[in-house]
Order: structure tokens, then sequence, then C-alpha cells
């Protein structure tokens, strides 16, 4: 009986629930079969899912293909109405011992059998099923979080996610110290809204009194870092955290979106403008060394090129470095997709001018880096990130998830280039 074959679409989160489920899957002694984990974030994610969906039929004729994540959650009729697919399993349902224990059974045939996707929205808990280290030898993805409570007018996930609930920190520093006993030396904490941590859980404690609390408790963890957050979410003992502790990592993905205060309103962003250039005005005065990620979305519905004028100028004011750039697509059943639509061209020309002043914002911070010394955790036997997650190429091996220091030498197109000290 051959194992099964798993794809994944999507953000962290999703990666690090397939490798969950492969556990579930193994254990319940599944075979034969192909497990898709979709992302449902745009229309083109749920297109290219079927689209591979079609690919992996063909290419495995006689496996079973079991569709899940926040896609199978949102729309599940689009896949059951798919001939390729053989079930359709919801987010909850997903990380359920039980889910795999009956797809492994002969018995389980039929129709009211096909498709198994509860209301999300009654999740009041996360998936009980935590592993101990995904991703690569060089670091650990720790989930800590699932779901989110807001409700942007762009967005999906809460519907394929549910809302906003929190891993106890006790669990969580329990997990991240046998990681740390396994030998890794850095590990990230995830999640859907990471900032909207501890707000369902007993006397509400914040992102950062967890992280403070990990830090404590976990004084051999070389290297923490945290994904994604909302600045405008940050709460005193993270910002403390960020600026005072030198083993919480100085990069922050930020979730700005948009740098036009209308364009925000519309968006039903928490923030504006104003509280996004504070914001990282603050950490770099508290942390020189801070190196700044974000999402930014081009051509939402209804912005106009001064609008957007602003989101560029935004890359600038906020000394943003690596972008990821969105340009905007509708997506059904959100408020955003009734809005009037901007002509799908600018779409197209706003997001390469925003990518391109990435560009020029990476190149002038590689440039910076030339001539300095800096600790790099291993990815691989010649390439490491720094503590800021720039990528360097060394000239020599190292061990993958080593620490070791390296003196920065010169630049490679996106990545440094520097010899081990």
């Amino acid at each position: 009986m051959s194992a099964p074959r798993f794809e994944t679409f999507g953000c962290r989160l999703n990666a690090y629930e397939t490798e969950a489920m492969k556990e579930l899957a193994e254990g319940a002694g599944i075979g034969n079969a192909v497990v898709v984990n979709t992302c449902a974030v745009t229309a083109e994610a749920v297109r290219q899912s079927r689209q591979r969906i079609r690919k992996l039929s063909r290419e495995n004729p006689d496996a079973r293909i079991i569709v899940t994540g926040c896609a199978a959650q949102t729309e599940p009729e689009t896949y059951r109405d798919m001939a390729e697919v053989d079930h359709v399993i919801g987010n909850l349902e997903k990380m359920r011992v039980e889910t795999w224990e009956k797809l492994s059974s002969p018995d389980f045939i039929g129709e009211t059998e096909r498709v198994q996707v509860d209301d999300i929205m009654s999740a009041t808990e996360t998936a009980g099923h935590l592993i101990d280290g995904f991703g690569t030898r060089a670091r650990a993805y720790v989930q800590v979080q699932n779901g989110c409570d807001h409700r942007c007018t762009f967005c999906i996930i809460p519907y394929g996610r549910g809302n906003s609930r929190s891993v106890p920190a006790g669990v969580v520093v329990e997990q991240i110290q046998r990681l740390v006993d396994r030998g890794y030396n850095e590990v990230v904490l995830t999640g859907v809204d990471l900032t909207s941590w501890g707000a369902d859980l007993p006397a509400k404690p914040q992102l950062g009194n967890l992280v403070k609390r990990i830090l404590r408790l976990v004084p051999d963890l070389p290297r923490l870092r945290i994904s994604s957050i909302d600045s405008i979410e940050a709460d005193p003992a993270l910002i403390d955290a960020i600026a005072g502790e030198a083993r919480l990592m100085p990069h922050l993905h930020l979730s700005l979106q948009a740098g036009d205060n209308m364009i925000l309103k519309r968006m039903k962003r928490r923030h504006l403008r104003e509280d996004a250039i504070r914001f990282c005005e603050d950490m770099r005065k508290a942390r020189p060394d801070i190196v700044y990620g974000a999402d930014i979305i081009a051509g939402f519905p209804t912005e106009t090129d001064a609008m957007f004028e602003n989101s560029l100028q935004l890359v600038e004011e906020c000394g943003l470095t690596w972008l990821h750039v969105f340009p905007y697509s509708a997506r059904e059943g959100t408020p955003a997709a009734r809005m009037p639509k901007v002509n799908g061209a600018a779409i197209k020309e706003r997001a390469a001018m925003l990518r391109a002043a990435g560009e020029e914002q990476v190149a002038r911070h590689l440039a910076a880096r030339v001539g300095s010394k800096g600790e790099i955790l291993m990815e691989t036997p010649m390439r490491g990130r720094l503590a800021d997650f720039t990528e360097v190429d060394l000239a020599e091996q190292a061990p993958e998830g080593a620490l070791v220091q390296a003196n920065i030498t010169g630049t490679s197109g996106t990545r440094l280039t520097g010899k081990l000290v």
C-alpha cells in the first residue's frame, strides 16, 4: 500500500496542517490517495487547485482524490461537482483522527458521506493535533492561533477558518521546549491573525505575554520569530519584546494592504496610513536593525491613481523591504466583490510599480549589509538567513540547522554573499 500524496496551496498555516494530516493519515493506514489542501484567498487560487486536481487525477487514475482546506470549506459544492473528486473534507474535519479513520474504512462510501464540511463558525478550540516541528531541519513552525474575528471586505478567510481561537500558552511553551530538545535553533509562531492570540483565553493574555513567556521559560531557544502581524494590534508587551529581546528576530511582516485612508476604510481595516508610518518609525528607533515586510493589494475597487500613489509612497515612508504584492482579485461572497472595479490593465500596471519599488528597497537593503558580519541560520549546506530574514549564499559549507558567523562580502540578485568567519 503506497503512502498518500499531499499537495498544498496557500499559506504557511496550510503547510503546517498538511504535515499534521500526514501523521493522521499514516496513523489511520490511508493508502493510494491524493490529498489536496486548498486555499481560498483568491478566485485564482481556487482555479489553480481545480486545474491541479484534474492533473493529479490523470497522473494517479487508481488513487482516491481527497480535497480539503479553505476552499473546500467555503465552497464544497465546487469540488463535490468535480468528477475527479472522491471526498471533500472541511477545515475542522481534516484535523480530526476520526475523519481519517473513516476514510480508511472500506465501508466509507456513498454520496451522503462524500462531503464532510461542518459549520466552521461553531469551532471554539484550535486543533488538538499539534506536531513537533514542521519545516526543515533549520526552523520549526508552531501554530498558536487559528481563525479571525475581523471581516475585511476583500477577505474570505474567516469563512474558511472560523472565528479566532488560541492555543494556551503552556501548551505552546511545552511544544517549543520539545523542539529545542530536538535541536531546532529557530521557532516561528504562526496563525491566521496572530495578534489576536489570547483574546479567547482566561484572563485574555496578549501576544506579547506569550512571546515573553516563551523567551523566559525556554532560555536555550536561540531564535524566536513571529510571522505576519497586524501592526495596529501590537500590544505594549510585544512592542517591548521587539525592542529589547535580542532572541526575538528583528523582522516583522506587516499586514498593511494599502496606504490610502479611504481605501483602508473601504477594506474595513483598523488602521490609518499614519498609524502604519508611526509604528514603523517607532519600532525602528527602538530596534535599529529591524527590517519590514508587508502585504499590499494593488487595484482594490474604487482605487484611483491618487489613492494608489499613497500606497506606493508608503513603501518609502514605512521603509518596507520585502513586499508581497497582490493584484486585486474579486472573491465572490465578499463585500468588495460588489464594489466598482478597477480596470484590469491598471491593476496589472500598479502591481508592477509596487514590485519595482520593492526591488529598489531590497537592492538598497542588501547594499547596506555588505561589509558587515552576521549570524546565519543554515537552511541548506551553503545558504542561510540572517536574523532579519535576508538570505545569504556562503562560499563554504556548514551543517543544516546550524548557527554560524559570516562576513558579508557582496550581493547576488536578491541575496547576499558571504564567507564563514
